[in-house]
């Protein structure tokens, strides 16, 4: 079993450090709230963007860190504050710390901000198209400054409990956007369980690949999704062109299925679906 540094622990951070600690692993949850994250998970009240508030993380000395942060607001500055500053000020609390194995950052597939239909996957060069992209690359290249073994997971669009962005906007038809364009997803529990596998596989001794990318089986038309979310609502459908030039991109994770993960929610109709029985 590990020991287990989770610097973030929100919806999805909170999920992995319940099903470690479930698993039996010695999990610490940092989070800038003092609401409790889970059974048997010590909480660190902190804040990563204050480097003075983290001085009690140097005695932790865990073999596995996450770090799992979301910025507060979708701005430049929140983005290099949350991810690259932040992680720097994890990092440094870990400078002495000889039992360090393992750093995980999770990351997010918004650094591929090409438009094309290629299949994307973990070979291919990120070139963000944003700042988001750009701060996210940024604090993955901090990875490469370490003496442990790190992984950077990209996730796609996390849907989930609390996550109906889609099921809202299909409620919408007015505000259905006349462009199309290719969306990934993947269910907040899979993106929790996939981090979780990876974890369980660096605690066993064994080697995992630098970058994944967390994505379920099927790159999907946004309208796709929502003529089908429409029809499960009883919804009337708008009236849309037809198709011209799509943008977004299609995402390849059989890097994911090489490593031995099953995913619970394979496409957005596995997911939405039990989400609209449960509503």
């Amino acid at each position: 079993m590990s020991k287990v540094l989770i610097v973030g622990c929100g919806d999805l951070g909170g999920k992995v450090a319940q099903l470690l600690s479930d698993a039996g692993h010695a999990v610490t949850g940092v989070r800038i709230s003092n609401k409790p994250i889970a059974n048997s998970v010590t909480c660190i009240q902190a804040d990563v963007t204050q480097a003075s508030s983290l001085a009690s993380l140097e005695q932790l000395s865990p073999t596995i860190v996450i770090y799992c942060v979301a910025a507060n607001a979708q701005t430049d500055d929140s983005y290099r504050m949350h991810y690259v500053d932040g992680l720097r000020n994890i990092l440094n609390t870990q400078l002495g710390n000889a039992n360090l194995q393992h750093v995980f950052f999770i990351s997010s597939t918004r650094v591929y901000g090409q438009k094309t239909q290629d299949l994307l996957d973990e070979t291919t060069l990120a070139t963000p198209s944003d700042f988001g992209g750009e701060r996210l690359l940024e604090a993955e290249q901090l990875l490469k400054e370490l003496s442990c073994r790190s992984t950077a997971v990209r996730l796609s669009g996390i849907y989930g409990t609390g996550r109906q962005y889609l099921m809202n906007l299909a409620k919408a038809p007015e505000r259905w956007p006349q462009s199309n364009k290719w969306t990934n997803r993947i269910h907040r529990d899979d993106a929790a369980r996939f981090i979780t596998f990876l974890c369980e596989q660096v605690s066993a001794g064994k080697v995992i690949e630098g970058c994944y990318i967390g994505t379920d089986d099927m790159p999907t038309l946004q309208h796709d999704v929502l003529r089908w979310l429409a029809v499960q609502l009883g919804v009337t459908q708008p009236d849309l062109p037809l198709e011209g030039d799509l943008g977004g991109k299609r995402l390849s994770n059989q890097r994911l299925h090489d490593v031995g993960f099953q995913l619970m929610y394979k496409n957005y109709r596995d997911g939405y679906s039990e989400m609209l029985n449960n509503a």
